[in-house]
């Protein structure tokens, strides 16, 4: 996950270097997918995409033409900042459970201890980019929890995206009178992303 320095001098151009290069990364060359290092690549990298071209984009939409001005304010970045930790690592178990149940039913992959350690392996990677302790370890915990229910059988075929399209709607730093208004547009944007990942994904597994 890119991060951003909550720098005011700098803020304008790094938030726009992330943001365009997030955009740019979903157009590059795509790669196989042969073993659990690819996977785990593309599990980072596509969560990563997905939570901040759909954050973005909504405030974007949200606050018109003059939504960069909005950088300035120093409070409002934080918002940002932990907005962008905590849907991506929902994103990230989405889209693990999701590939994982997939391979498990067309593929016939049964090792699913490698849940665990994708996820792990990702956010222990995240702490040097500054993703914060706390949101790291309500993250475990919640993907635990989650583990513990998870039917890998069926997993894929109902909303697998459903829990980072909530947590985008949840954690975007729109008034909530406004956010009410734009419940259906914002979880939709976000389940229509990963529609487009999961045909790249069936995509890349096939050999």
């Amino acid at each position: 996950m890119l991060k951003y320095k909550l720098k005011i001098k700098d803020i304008k151009l790094e938030d726009f270097r992330v943001y365009l290069f997030a955009l740019f990364k979903g157009v590059l060359p795509k790669k196989k997918i042969k073993n659990i290092e690819d996977l785990t690549l593309f599990i980072q990298t596509k969560s990563a995409w997905v939570s901040q071209v759909t954050l973005y984009n909504y405030l974007k939409t949200r606050m018109g033409t003059k939504w960069v001005l909005h950088f300035d304010d120093e409070i409002f970045l934080a918002s940002i900042n932990k907005a962008k930790w905590n849907i991506y690592s929902i994103a990230l178990q989405d889209l693990t459970f999701y590939s994982l149940s997939y391979l498990n039913v067309f593929c016939n992959y049964k090792d699913m201890s490698k849940a665990n350690k994708i996820y792990d392996e990702i956010l222990t990677k995240e702490t040097k980019n500054e993703m914060p302790e706390e949101i790291i370890l309500q993250a475990k915990e919640k993907f635990k929890e989650r583990l513990e229910k998870i039917d890998w059988n069926t997993y894929y075929k109902s909303w697998p995206f459903n829990e980072s399209a909530l947590t985008l709607y949840k954690w975007a730093p729109v008034a909530e009178e406004l956010k009410i208004l734009d419940r259906k547009i914002v979880l939709n944007s976000m389940i229509l992303k990963w529609e487009n990942i999961e045909k790249e994904f069936k995509e890349l597994i096939k050999i």
